[in-house]
């Protein structure tokens, strides 16, 4: 049986087809402004005998395809604890929210937080502030990372952080400390998050984000545990909705 999983996110768009227990097909894409014509595009030519649809344009999907449709927080547990099966805890930080995840042992829901109404913390916020300070948002997290010293970012509103950085740089701030000020900001922040569900080891980090280097480093540092993190993490809820179609 061949089973397709598809995430339509705010940013980016995911698809992953399951066939005999192994992934066979992964296409990843910009939302843009037309998520429908992306999706078109990745089905085109995609063999498959069911799929489930997750994410901001789910219902959107299920109003032109034969499809179920589950939440971010069933897709991201699922495809998590497929990856980790001692999963317990997952933090997904995502283009326009993050969501933290607690998990019983037997990986049923046990309680989850969601910041959906601003994006804060997020990868959209993290995009802003590299282009503040004159990155690539592929280059931030590096540049991060050689920073001895943070500067304390007292803001994490998109629009009031980017006038802050602005106001460090032009006073002569280092950009690396800044970076890092950015970082440890967003890291603080979602401990929060895991903090009010419940943290249990493993520790799953998933998301556009989980590619960022210092966010990495951060959390294994301040948590001082071991964060697990998939070859690729972004596409952990389109293969959760995958594996729900089996």
């Amino acid at each position: 049986m061949k089973s397709a999983g598809i995430d339509i996110g705010s940013r980016t768009i995911k698809l992953v087809v399951i066939d005999n227990g192994k992934i066979t097909h992964v296409r990843k894409g910009e939302t843009s402004f037309d998520p429908l014509r992306v999706c078109a595009e990745f089905l085109q030519g995609v063999d498959y005998d069911v799929i489930t649809a997750t994410g901001y344009g789910r219902h959107l999907f299920a109003q032109h395809y034969p499809c179920e449709v589950i939440s971010e927080i069933k897709a991201f547990a699922s495809g998590a604890r497929h990856l980790f099966p001692a999963c317990r805890t997952i933090l997904d930080i995502g283009g326009q929210d993050t969501k933290a995840i607690s998990l019983a042992a037997d990986g049923k829901l046990l309680k989850f937080e969601m910041n959906d109404k601003c994006a804060a913390g997020t990868g959209r916020f993290l995009e802003i502030m590299a282009m503040a300070l004159g990155y690539s948002l592929a280059d931030f997290g590096n540049a991060a990372c050689t920073a001895r010293r943070a500067e304390k970012i007292s803001s994490l509103c998109t629009v009031f952080a980017e006038s802050e950085v602005i106001s460090l740089v032009a006073k002569g701030a280092i950009r690396e400390e800044v970076a890092l000020g950015i970082h440890q900001g967003i890291v603080t922040r979602s401990i929060g998050m895991l903090q009010r569900v419940s943290i249990e080891d493993d520790i799953v980090f998933v998301g556009g984000v989980a590619y960022n280097p210092c966010m990495r480093n951060l959390l294994r540092d301040k948590l001082g545990r071991k964060v697990l993190i998939p070859d690729d993490p972004q596409i952990v809820g389109a293969l959760g909705c995958a594996l729900n179609g089996l």
